[in-house]
């Protein structure tokens, strides 16, 4: 390259161009002023860097000059090979972070990553196409909609079980809450909504999908259809009575939010609970404790609308009642109440118990109630009485008898000698 060469971009020269038309005369300098977007005062000092330098005048003084607050190469040698060392598979953004509140070093996210880019940590990714999906506008209100997802992972990276992160995140604010369990399924479900529900309060709905936890496929028994309601699982039972309109969703798309946050969780808290050591559910779910707060701070939303819908829990509720499995049976005339296998002796009881339905509820730890027009029943466990086995007597083994064999009369036989034709002779002769 030659010393005093500039290369113009094709801005630069549709610029220059309008500025030699003023020069030439041919353009005014008020009528440049508005193609360019400058005052004509600026069209007069171009002009005159113009004739001054000429036309390389019109690029920026700055350009291919090096910046003063350029990063130095030792630098950007002692970034990456932090970043090599304790951050392999960091993200530009969470790395920068890292970086400023562990080792003191404050650092751009975009320089950051042209440092990663240069020494071949991190990879330049292309944008994948997506699908295209109808946009649905967060709810106004904060406890207006609560979407509700559990996310199946390696959380602890092989250092403990597998665990899933059942996960709560705000419609109209973003604001998440979670904890691990072992498995998704009902008491998951009900041990983290009620968790949800002791910090925050009633939402006005919950967003789930159609998972068999929270959507069912029986037909509706008799009960519920005297109530004129579809089948229901027992989670959305509970949801019922607190009360909480259930919303299904009929894509994972529909309850995107949720599931764009289980991806930044899945990349920023597992690198966290790494950084933390941590091993184990109780562990990891203490963390949480500590890091959500700190998470919803950053990433959290105002909401369109001022104003909290979460609803304070009444009094005269107890969600042991509730979040537990229920269901109706009938006692029968010995004052007896089977419940899933298991078998119940009302103690204390009138006749007028018989035949009537009593509810049953059965709690995670195993215990047992019975409830009987509002008031809870004594009882006690029986062992089902299974019938004694009767040993069978074998048999002795009988020959079978020998059929006869068909008699056939000698040749000599009286029948063999009866001539019918004789004795009809001898009585017509007696006639």
């Amino acid at each position: 390259m030659k010393k005093g060469f500039i290369t113009l971009s094709k801005r630069e020269i549709e610029r220059l161009r309008i500025i030699h038309r003023v020069m030439d005369g041919r353009m005014t300098q008020v009528k440049a002023s508005e193609l360019l977007g400058i005052t004509d005062r600026q069209v007069r000092n171009i002009i005159a860097k113009v004739r001054e330098r000429g036309d390389k005048a019109i690029a920026h003084g700055n350009r291919e000059r090096v910046s003063h607050r350029r990063m130095s190469k030792s630098l950007e040698e002692r970034i990456a090979g932090i970043i090599e060392e304790k951050y392999p598979d960091f993200g530009p953004t969470l790395a920068s972070e890292k970086l400023l509140e562990r080792n003191g070093i404050n650092v751009g996210r975009e320089k950051l990553r042209q440092v990663m880019i240069a020494h071949g940590l991190w990879k330049v990714r292309r944008r994948r196409k997506r699908d295209v999906h109808q946009w649905r506008e967060r709810k106004a209100y904060y406890g207006e909609m609560v979407q509700m997802d559990g996310s199946h992972h390696d959380w602890l990276e092989g250092r403990g079980p597998k665990l899933v992160f059942l996960g709560y995140i705000d419609d109209a604010t973003n604001h998440v809450f979670g904890r691990f369990y072992d498995y998704e399924g009902i008491y998951p479900a009900m041990d983290s909504f009620k968790s949800y529900i002791s910090l925050y309060g009633l939402p006005r709905s919950l967003y789930l999908d159609k998972d068999s936890t929270y959507k069912t496929t029986r037909q509706p028994d008799t009960d519920e259809l005297l109530r004129g309601k579809e089948a229901e699982t027992q989670f959305e039972r509970a949801c019922g009575e607190l009360p909480i309109e259930v919303i299904h969703a009929n894509s994972p798309q529909a309850k995107g939010r949720i599931e764009r946050t289980f991806g930044t969780l899945q990349d920023r808290l597992i690198k966290e609970m790494r950084l933390a050591g941590v091993r184990t559910k109780e562990e990891a779910n203490l963390f949480l404790e500590w890091y959500l707060p700190i998470y919803n701070e950053r990433f959290s939303k105002v909401a369109r609308e001022e104003g909290d819908l979460h609803s304070p829990l009444a009094k005269h509720i107890n969600l042991r009642e509730i979040f537990c499995i229920k269901g109706k049976r009938t006692i029968n005339n010995g004052y007896i109440v089977k419940w899933r296998g298991r078998i119940f002796l009302i103690e204390n009881p009138s006749i007028a118990m018989r035949r009537q339905k009593v509810e049953v509820m059965e709690h995670f730890n195993g215990e047992i109630w019975i409830r009987f027009k509002g008031r809870y029943l004594q009882f006690k466990e029986i062992a089902e009485q299974k019938p004694a086995k009767v040993a069978k007597v074998k048999k002795p083994v009988v020959e079978p008898k020998k059929k006869k064999s068909k008699y056939i009369p000698p040749a000599d036989h009286p029948w063999r000698r009866h001539t019918p034709s004789l004795h009809h002779n001898c009585f017509l002769e007696r006639i």
